[in-house]
């Protein structure tokens, strides 16, 4: 975090100060809410929660290094008391960001955030000092506290929104207000809470309501590719740039196409000039992702070639998203069993068939979470799609989603062998361990609740003897 003291600091949030014997000491390390996170120098954030009170470390974490607890009651060692611990450190984000002079840009949508994010990261980490929101940290608690670790070297702010209702991503807006923003797309993901896409879109589409107008540098990034993210140019006084493979994008791609492995390759054309990209990741899903980050980096002054060198090279941040390896046995792992939703499903799906192009492929999936009215019929499209795909075998993991998933590859034409229902992880890592050949792509897939990365951890483990090749 830039230099504050703690006097500033109590000021800012509106608390009191307690066991402080200087409160012109400064907080210069990082402002942390996991206690096993407290560097010498930082700010520890006490949250309440259902299990853990925050309070209860206090003492430890000062003995750690830190330089006073945010609290909202005296807890014997120096603290800034408040009564709002969420709303006081969004209060101190909002000051910081105030502060820094840095580039904020904020994306949202329905699915591939986190994937974006981490590629806006890779390219504009090439041009100046990034920082970056973590894994999908992403709300009203994880949003600040990425702001927080921005530090006076600081040129660029990547803010992931996410919102689970209307006024959500206004809330965040408020607490750090962005330059850029960008919308990736508004799909089914959380429908069930939200009602329908309509009412998606108009969260989704608060972010460029809040962005400063054209002549003020406010610029919208919109995919030209949806249509409803596209309506949302009527929403906003900020310049609008398009991405997508539309003809009337701004940001485009041509001639797309998979290599012999599944990753995708384009032409990339940006107002400045083009470019051939060929990516590292693994799916035709990522060309979307890319253009977004490509036009961000355009915005920001990138060439068409240094973008498309940054996105050739650029990796996966995030954990248990299209991690692709390869165990010494020729199997290929790719675990993407962080979150599921039907768009990013029928996604990962293609990317298998793709990659796995005259060879075995296993698709082990799970319930999609929150889907309400929709859930019976989007689980049964996608076990439909495993079959249109050929994929070899489905294995539906779990209770009654995953039985509507059999079902759809059943009512599809998958009759024999090629669909199976399990119980739970356990019993789906029985089988693939017992069925399992050289050579085989295996998929896992599903909502964070259902925990399949063990199924995956699992596959890897077993093949653990010898070299295992990460790609």
């Amino acid at each position: 975090m830039i230099a504050l003291s703690l006097a500033e600091i109590a000021e800012v949030v509106g608390g009191q100060t307690h066991d402080i014997p200087d409160p012109s000491v400064q907080v210069a390390g990082p402002v942390v809410r996991d206690s096993r996170e407290v560097e010498p120098g930082g700010l520890f954030v006490a949250f309440v929660g259902e299990r853990v009170d925050g309070h209860d470390f206090a003492p430890a974490v000062v003995e750690a290094g830190a330089v006073a607890v945010l609290a909202s009651r005296p807890v014997g060692v120096p603290a800034i008391v408040v009564d709002d611990v969420q709303a006081a450190l969004g209060a101190l984000a909002r000051h910081v960001v105030r502060r820094l002079g840095a580039t904020l840009v904020a994306l949202t949508g329905s699915a591939g955030k986190t994937s974006t994010k981490d590629l806006i990261a890779q390219v504009l980490q090439r041009k100046a000092p990034t920082v970056w929101t973590p894994g999908s940290l992403n709300n009203e608690i994880g949003l600040p506290l990425t702001a927080l670790a921005a530090t006076e070297r600081t040129r660029f702010l990547v803010l992931e929104m996410g919102a689970r209702g209307i006024g959500h991503i206004r809330h965040l807006t408020g607490l750090t207000p962005p330059r850029i923003g960008l919308v990736l797309n508004v799909g089914t993901a959380h429908i069930g809470e939200f009602g329908g896409r309509e009412q998606i879109a108009q969260a989704k589409g608060e972010l460029v309501e809040s962005l400063p107008g054209g002549d003020e540098g406010g610029v919208a990034i919109l995919n030209a590719d949806d249509p409803l993210v596209r309506a949302m140019a009527s929403r906003t006084k900020a310049k609008v740039l398009l991405f997508g493979e539309s003809d009337e994008a701004d940001v485009r791609a041509e001639n797309v196409r998979l290599t012999d492995t599944g990753q995708p390759a384009f032409r990339l054309h940006t107002p400045s000039g083009a470019s051939d990209v060929t990516m590292r990741l693994y799916g035709e899903h990522h060309v979307s992702n890319a253009l977004a980050a490509a036009a961000v980096a355009h915005e920001l002054g990138m060439s068409a070639d240094e973008i498309a060198l940054a996105l050739s090279e650029a990796g996966t941040l995030s954990r248990w998203r299209m991690e692709v390896t390869e165990r010494p046995d020729g199997v290929t792992v790719v675990n993407d069993a962080y979150n599921a939703n039907p768009e990013s499903m029928r996604a990962a799906l293609r990317a298998l068939a793709a990659m796995g192009e005259g060879r075995r492929t296993w698709a082990v999936l799970g319930k999609m979470a929150e889907l309400g009215d929709e859930a019976l019929a989007e689980h049964d499209a996608v076990g439909r799609l495993a079959v249109r795909l050929n994929v070899s075998k489905l294995v539906a993991v779990g209770g009654r989603e995953a039985s509507w998933l059999q079902l759809g590859a059943y009512n599809e034409g998958s009759w024999g062998e090629e669909s199976v229902h399990v119980s739970d992880a356990q019993a789906a890592i029985d089988l693939l361990r017992s069925e399992l050949r050289p050579g085989d792509v295996v998929l896992v897939k599903a909502s964070r609740s259902v925990g399949l990365e063990s199924v995956a951890q699992a596959l890897l483990e077993t093949g653990a003897e010898g070299e295992v090749a990460v790609r």
